[in-house]
C-alpha cells in the first residue's frame, strides 16, 4: 500500500477528528434496532409512540436508540407540545440508508423484481 506523507494535501485523506465523526455515525448504525428505527422516519417525522407501535419496540428502548441516533447527528427532534417528534437529518442521511440496502442487496421499495428497475419507469 502506497501511503502519503502526512501534510501531503490530498483531499481525499480523512483526518483524525473526521475520522472520529464518521466512526461514530458507523457505530450508531450498528445496532438494528436503530436502522429500523431510521428506515421507519424514512417517510416522515414520527414521535415516539408512532415508532413504538410501529416497531413493536418498549417504549424506553425506543427513546434511548433515538437518543444515540440525535448525539450523532443522524436524526432531528422538534418538540410539538408535550410530544417531542423525530425526522432523518437531512438528505445525507436518507443517501447512507439507501447505500446501506445496496451493499446489503435489497431492493429499494418501489422496485419491480419483475423488469428489474423501479415499478412505473419507462424504457427498455
Amino acid at each position: 500500500m502506497n501511503a502519503l506523507p502526512a501534510g501531503s494535501g490530498d483531499a481525499s485523506l480523512i483526518d483524525g477528528a473526521a475520522a472520529s465523526l464518521i466512526a461514530d455515525a458507523m457505530f450508531a448504525l450498528s445496532a438494528p434496532s436503530r436502522v429500523q428505527i431510521l428506515g421507519s422516519l424514512l417517510n416522515g417525522p414520527l414521535a415516539v409512540g408512532d415508532i413504538t407501535e410501529l416497531l413493536g419496540m418498549e417504549q424506553s428502548a425506543v427513546s434511548h436508540q433515538l437518543r444515540v441516533l440525535r448525539e450523532t447527528g443522524l436524526v432531528d427532534a422538534e418538540r410539538h407540545g408535550k410530544r417531542r417528534v423525530y425526522a432523518i437529518a437531512g438528505e445525507a442521511v436518507r443517501e447512507l440508508l439507501t447505500a446501506a440496502r445496496h451493499l446489503a442487496g435489497l431492493r429499494e421499495p418501489g422496485d419491480d423484481p419483475r423488469r428489474g428497475k423501479a415499478a412505473g419507469t419507462v424504457g427498455s
